[in-house]
């Protein structure tokens, strides 16, 4: 496995070390703490003004280099914390864990979790940039904000005042040769189904079926790549023959994070002792279906049957009924593609988390749409589905889309000076996700604002990976456009 120090010896070096150093902290969402102050110290030591404001984000300043003190003051941007997603057979506490990176050709890895890449490249150049002495650059901000994937409570936090720039560069994309302009908004929904219990059958024999193997990825970026979710693939199992076989379920759960496709899943359950070979039949047929249909988008799908003990309670069977047809009906993926940016999904959903409690069957989902009628239809489809279902929700965490602005001049600079560059013109995009720009207009409406990155492949996911060499073009565009920027209007 390659060491970190050959990691250090990548380019850009001062990018690279920074990025070892935060893999070596744990940072997962809702636990940034100690990274966070790991920077702070830092930054004094290097006598860079630090703020940190009442949710927890980071604003450091650095003035501008000799000869650029009349430029218009620039803000980088990235989050603080990482997506932490592991496979099934992988030990590790993102809490109190690092993560483990490793070179694989043209590309940074972690060993079986994610890598943190989303955003902690963006991260690290803009540590990078603070620390430098040779980089030209104006007066610069570096904002790090909190949370930004299981809620956005730092970009949703940030108050008035607190940012001097007239320029917002994101580093949160994840395709090198595109520049970003706008962004898809989102809503969380929680569907709550009720549940009733029954003795179980003591007659009955238990099983467990799960499914894993999955690719998951993000939910955003990854969702229009027909990837299987974990959830309703054992949901369609259930719904096609729990009442053949007599099923009583005693649990459901499935998937981790509401912003991540789910990767596994499984339902335990009773089923009468005459009923078992042809259970071992159905599942054997609907493996073979699921192999036939997602051969190239699923290669390494895995369903298993185990036998467990018998549980004390099962469902009552109108309860699981219900259960089954909510989640089998329940829309996922791709809703509709844009009519006005093609090949860009317009409006998503994803099931993304199913736990089960005493009382109830929680469902979490994430809306994602370009336009709010797009995300308000979806709430309007869940909504329907759960009143039918007898089902409760509430939506919350609501975050506007980034409107695009197609004569942003901090845009046509990137763009220019990418030409300049590479002698190629990039592609300007809108991307079917949650960057924190739309939140940042709220209280700065005329800030300027424009997202890059390196390519970062299968984000929110534990094949997550960066590509080494789009991590340098990045970072020269970067600097590049520092050094560009425009003297401040008289």
């Amino acid at each position: 496995m390659t060491t970190a120090t050959e990691i250090n010896q990548l380019f850009p070096r001062p990018l690279w070390q920074w990025f070892e150093q935060i893999c070596a902290i744990p940072h997962p969402s809702k636990h940034e703490a100690a990274l966070s102050e790991f920077i702070q110290q830092w930054a004094k030591s290097r006598n860079l003004p630090v703020v940190v404001d009442h949710v927890g984000n980071l604003i450091i300043r650095k003035p501008a280099s000799a000869g650029m003190e009349d430029r218009k003051t620039v803000v980088i941007q990235a989050h603080l914390d990482m997506v932490p997603q592991k496979n099934a057979d992988k030990v590790h506490d993102f809490v109190t864990d690092p993560i483990q990176p490793w070179i694989d050709g043209e590309w940074v890895k972690a060993t079986g979790t994610t890598l943190g890449s989303d955003n902690g490249i963006g991260m690290a150049s803009a540590l990078a940039i603070l620390g430098s002495n040779d980089i030209k650059h104006g007066p610069l901000e570096v904002l790090l904000t909190v949370d930004e994937e299981a809620g956005m409570t730092g970009a949703f936090g940030l108050q008035a005042g607190m940012l001097d720039a007239e320029i917002l560069i994101n580093t949160d994309s994840e395709q090198e040769g595109e520049i970003y302009m706008g962004c898809a908004g989102g809503v969380d929904a929680e569907i709550t189904v009720p549940m009733q219990w029954q003795a179980a059958d003591q007659q009955h024999q238990a099983f467990t079926l799960s499914i894993a193997g999955l690719k998951g990825g993000h939910s955003g970026v990854n969702i229009h790549l027909g990837r299987g979710n974990a959830n309703k693939l054992i949901a369609r199992f259930l719904a096609g023959h729990a009442v053949e076989l007599n099923m009583a379920l005693s649990e459901f759960k499935g998937g981790s994070l509401r912003n991540a496709i789910p990767r596994e899943a499984q339902c335990s359950f009773t089923v009468p002792a005459d009923k078992v070979d042809l259970l071992n039949q159905r599942i054997g047929q609907y493996l073979s279906i699921l192999q036939a249909e997602l051969a190239t988008a699923e290669p390494a799908l895995k369903l298993s049957l185990n036998s467990t003990a018998l549980p004390a309670n099962t469902m009552q069977i109108a309860a699981q009924k219900k259960l089954i047809n909510l989640l089998n009906a329940c829309p996922n993926g791709v809703i509709r593609m844009s009519d006005e940016i093609a090949g860009v999904t317009e409006s998503s959903l994803n099931l993304g988390v199913v736990t089960t409690e005493a009382e109830h069957v929680s469902v979490l989902c994430l809306i994602r749409s370009l336009i709010d009628s797009g995300r308000e239809n979806i709430e309007s489809t869940l909504q329907s589905l759960s009143d039918l279902s007898g089902a409760g929700i509430t939506f919350s965490g609501c975050y506007p889309g980034w409107k695009p602005d197609t004569s942003s001049p901090v845009m046509a600079i990137v763009k220019e000076t990418y030409e300049s560059i590479y002698h190629k013109e990039p592609e300007i995009m809108v991307i079917h996700a949650g960057l924190e720009c739309g939140l940042f207009k709220k209280h700065y409406p005329t800030l300027d604002m424009v997202s890059i990155g390196p390519t970062i492949r299968f984000p929110h996911g534990p094949d997550e990976m960066v590509n080494i060499t789009t991590v340098g073009q990045y970072w020269t565009l970067l600097l590049a456009v520092l050094e560009r920027i425009p003297a401040k209007v008289a």
